[in-house]
């Protein structure tokens, strides 16, 4: 029984001693051609960095926008109003479609059961502001204080504003982080007063900074929810104007909270229905699942890392070719010391592991090298191009498994071949 089970670690013992000595063997002839080795690596070394690097982009994109989804909130439903500031085109939208008003969001709120809260929003460009704003005016956005709870608001100083606030109209508001930097720098806005337009403003408080994109992404328009003043909602509509106040709708925005169990798809589909009986199909709202958004990006996303690696994968594959290229030259240079070997006893299969091995060091050292410049230039494109970007454990362990392989699949070739030759022919090869 001892005997028995001892055999299995011998034979992994002798398997070792059968490698190791291809691997010094192997390392020994790299180190003795050093630029053509070096020249044979570069395919692996660019092909596994553009895999690593252009996969960290994407990563680094795709983080971003699917924060900027989650903050939407998967439990929420957002409708956004198509407005136009064209006469013409407000004009004809006008005779088939009120707009959107607060009577739709009475009637959402009264139809459908799995609202748990809700706010309509009122937004408003200023145009003059004292202090002055040293960047663009904040926008204004009138909501109700439920809004705080559905976005996901946190306060970084002072309160959000109450309902009695609210319902009377107060003439208070709450910055963003940006709003709060452009129209009072480090001072503590808390208590200040802003004129945005002719309307006199008590500042409450200051919202903590958010996620905002300068494009539209998954149908979710473009804006700095920093630079905001949030204002209640019947102090905008009651206290201030805007030059496109008599084109604009009623409301031009409604935040909608779902309770976790009810199906997304569904909820929405009942809110298209009320608008679109109420509009008559006039196409003039959009209505924004934020789960389902997420569901598609992740969709993208795998679609995407297929795509890249894909495209990065010919380089590996140039890689490969260069690997092969390489080796059957070797086995010219090295005929006459293969012929020796076969003569003094050495199988076959001794020299195909050798070849084989050399292969694999090949690719070994250019995935090793390649993977630390991808995390460079990674780093690099962050840098000069501001973008953000992510090297990820599975960018990198999938770019060395595939630079691996391909020295694996370009080696074997050359290494049948070498062992195929006749020894007498090999030892009396010039």
């Amino acid at each position: 029984m001892a005997t028995i089970a001892s055999t299995p670690p011998t034979r992994v013992l002798h398997g070792y001693q059968q490698w190791l000595p291809d691997m010094q063997l192997g390392l020994e002839n790299l180190l003795l051609h050093r630029l053509r080795s070096l020249l044979t690596m570069l395919g692996m070394i660019f092909g596994v960095a553009a895999v690593v690097s252009m996969l960290s982009i994407g990563a680094g994109a795709r983080q971003k926008v699917m924060a900027l989804i989650e903050q939407l909130g998967v439990h929420n439903l957002i409708v956004e109003a198509k407005e136009t500031t064209e006469w013409q085109a407000h004009q004809k939208i006008r005779k088939i479609s009120p707009g959107l008003t607060f009577q739709d969001y009475r009637v959402i709120r009264d139809d459908v059961g799995d609202v748990l809260a809700g706010t309509p929003r009122k937004r408003m460009t200023l145009t003059k502001t004292i202090p002055k704003s040293q960047q663009d005016p904040p926008t204004v956005y009138g909501v109700d204080p439920a809004y705080m709870k559905i976005a996901g608001l946190h306060m970084l100083a002072g309160r959000f504003f109450s309902d009695d606030e609210e319902t009377r109209g107060s003439p208070v508001c709450v910055l963003g982080a940006a709003a709060r930097s452009s129209l009072f720098g480090s001072t503590d806005p808390v208590g200040q007063f802003i004129k945005a337009n002719d309307t006199w403003f008590h500042v409450i408080g200051v919202a903590s900074p958010q996620l905002s994109s300068q494009t539209e992404v998954a149908g979710v328009p473009s804006q700095d929810l920093n630079n905001i003043m949030y204002v209640p909602l019947n102090s905008a509509v009651l206290r201030l104007e805007d030059n496109y106040s008599g084109e604009r709708d009623e409301i031009d925005g409604i935040y909608l909270n779902i309770r976790d169990s009810a199906d997304m798809a569904s909820v929405a589909q009942v809110v298209r229905a009320i608008l679109d009986s109420s509009h008559h199909s006039a196409g003039d709202f959009s209505v924004i699942v934020p789960a389902e958004l997420l569901a598609e990006q992740k969709r993208t996303e795998r679609l995407f890392n297929a795509v890249m690696v894909a495209i990065a994968s010919i380089s590996l594959l140039v890689g490969g070719i260069g690997i092969m290229n390489i080796m059957l030259a070797s086995i010219l240079e090295r005929t006459r010391e293969i012929g020796v070997r076969r003569a003094v006893g050495a199988r076959q299969s001794d020299i195909i592991r050798q070849f084989v091995v050399e292969a694999t060091l090949i690719s070994f050292v250019g995935g090793s090298f390649g993977i630390l410049f991808g995390f460079v230039m990674s780093r690099l494109i962050a840098w000069l191009a501001g973008w953000s970007t992510i090297v990820t454990l599975s960018s990198i362990l999938l770019a060395f498994l595939v630079s691996i392989t391909v020295g694996l699949v370009f080696g074997i070739y050359p290494a049948v071949k070498a062992a195929r030759l006749d020894p007498v022919e090999a030892i009396r090869w010039e």
